[in-house]
């Protein structure tokens, strides 16, 4: 089977995506996660190639697909301790009057906003008894307006006749601007492209942390920053890999003076706002260009940026339900429940999507000073699955066996990090620090 997002990436980077993948991911799905675990990466090596080549190398790439399989699963793994679960008790799949929704709690604020339109306690039977009572699409409504987070679980065809569905279809993969330009005297270390490349990073769980990890695993300077009290006790293992993680109130003037800085000294940043988010605390989309001229920019939505859902929050398992991911699953294996793919793969897949955004960016900088930005988002990276051929038969996932990983200590304990899951020719892909709590850096450049 083709894959179509290495023929996105093609197009992305004006260079044939020759990056070679050798073996599968061991990712059983109805849908072809494989293709797109796999695509995603392979994409990702295509922009550092062409990166080094645009400074006068000639390095090739190979993807190593079953250890793409495990990085989408986890990259470091506890050895003797364990981390939180990632799901808030009530947070899941419920049945509604007339189908399947799923509330997303995870977020203080978003479990208070399902509580409130349910008028129910924090228990799963209690919850699930009124949801009961109500329309799926009434309900997504209801918590949506509320400041809420759910998803009505609908069928691929019924997404695509929806309005939102339709215009996340018809948005490009990677959709990349040209901004202002500025002079640029960098020229990439062939051993570490983005050695001296400093990322301000403003994302949370888990495809901007994804794409920010793989920066820093290139030698970028990676600056985390988070708000007051937001924590990821469950994640920040694995996704501050490489990283400074650091707190700012931007709601404060000195906190957004603060945020405005450390943009004026950035060259790439990633974020997760929807569209105007950041105009309030004044860095809106000019303010940002006149800032940093020549800033390389990758943004990131969950449904896409056109479409009566441009403003809406999502994360990977609700776009799973809208997009029709989770009704095929359960329609082909004979499930009584929805059946989402393996991993969070609509997150994992995107994150290393718009790491490729932001290498082709400095690409483009490096070859005529121009700054860019990228628009992403998880449903229309959904859109790229394509049905599994065969439909997988409901038995259990076995995944390839991958290289153990080396020994490494991190602030909770020892944990294994796997080997990194593709090679380019001369490019040391490693990570200079290990992972850190939120918080736990100052709000700073290094010197």
């Amino acid at each position: 089977m083709v894959n179509p997002v290495q023929l996105e990436s093609a197009r992305l980077l004006d260079t044939a995506a020759e990056t070679g993948v050798h073996g599968t991911t061991g990712l059983v799905a109805a849908w072809d996660v494989d293709a797109l675990a796999t695509g995603a990466v392979a994409a990702f090596a295509d922009a550092v190639v062409a990166l080094l080549r645009e400074a006068g190398g000639a390095p090739s790439a190979a993807v190593d697909a079953p250890l793409v399989g495990a990085w989408f699963r986890q990259a470091l793994t506890p050895i003797d301790w364990s981390p939180p679960s990632p799901w808030d008790p009530i947070a899941g799949d419920y049945r509604a009057a007339d189908g399947w929704i799923r509330l997303h709690t995870n977020a203080p604020h978003h479990r208070a906003a399902a509580l409130q339109v349910l008028e129910a306690a924090p228990d799963r039977e209690a919850i699930a008894a009124r949801v009961a009572g109500w329309g799926a699409d009434d309900l997504e409504s209801a918590v949506v307006a509320a400041g809420g987070a759910a998803a009505t679980m609908r069928s691929p065809e019924a997404w695509l006749a929806h309005p939102q569905g339709a215009a996340a279809q018809r948005e490009p993969l990677i959709d990349r601007l040209h901004t202002v330009p500025a002079p640029v005297d960098r020229r990439p270390d062939p051993s570490r492209p983005l050695a001296g490349v400093r990322v301000l990073d403003l994302t949370r769980v888990i495809a901007g942390p994804v794409a920010t990890r793989a920066l820093a695993a290139l030698g970028a300077t990676v600056l985390r920053v988070d708000p007051p009290g937001w924590d990821e006790p469950a994640v920040a293992p694995d996704m501050t890999l490489g990283k400074r993680p650091a707190r700012l109130d931007a709601r404060t003037p000195e906190g957004r003076e603060r945020l405005a800085e450390l943009l004026a000294g950035a060259d790439v940043l990633v974020h997760g706002y929807r569209r105007g988010a950041l105009e309030p605390i004044g860095l809106g989309d000019a303010e940002r260009q006149r800032i940093r001229p020549g800033l390389v920019e990758v943004a990131l939505t969950a449904y896409g940026w056109s479409g009566p859902w441009t403003g809406r929050r999502g994360f990977d398992s609700l776009v799973q339900m809208s997009a029709g991911i989770a009704e095929r699953g359960m329609r082909v294996t004979g499930a009584d429940r929805p059946v989402p793919l393996p991993v969070q793969a609509l997150d994992h897949a995107t994150g290393w999507l718009m790491a490729a955004a932001a290498v082709a960016g400095l690409r483009d900088r490096l070859r005529g000073g121009s700054g860019s930005t990228a628009f992403l988002s998880l449903a229309r990276t959904a859109a790229e699955l394509l049905p599994a051929e065969p439909a997988p038969e409901p038995a259990p996932e076995t995944a390839p066996a991958v290289p153990q990983g080396g020994a490494i200590d991190t602030p909770w304990g020892a944990a294994a990090l796997l080997p990194f899951p593709l090679r380019v020719d001369g490019v040391h892909l490693r990570f200079d620090a290990g992972p850190a709590p939120l918080g736990s850096a100052a709000p700073s450049w290094p010197a």
